[in-house]
């Protein structure tokens, strides 16, 4: 399994997001740096992955990074090859 450390304060706001996420998860060229696109690319990964969320907070404190954790969880929930751990709340 494919375990991928992901930063919530560096989650908050969206350009640095979606280049940090484009980076950690290597994500295909074609995907359109928006949070439809990273949710099919999640989703349609198809290989075993764990994302572990590292201060969560930090991104609930934004819009941007609340509607992000909110895709996260959705992909986590929809797909049984992905798994979202969370730091804080274990």
């Amino acid at each position: 399994m494919e375990i991928i450390l992901l930063d919530g304060a560096r989650l908050c706001r969206r350009e640095e997001a979606m280049e940090l996420l484009d980076r950690a998860l290597a994500l295909p060229n074609w995907w359109g740096r928006n949070l439809d696109a990273l949710y099919d690319c999640l989703t349609g990964m198809g290989r075993p992955t764990r994302l572990v969320l590292r201060r969560r907070r930090a991104m609930e404190a934004t819009p941007f990074g609340s509607r992000l954790l909110r895709v996260l969880r959705d992909a986590a929930q929809n797909t049984p090859w992905l798994e979202l751990v969370d730091e804080e709340t274990g």
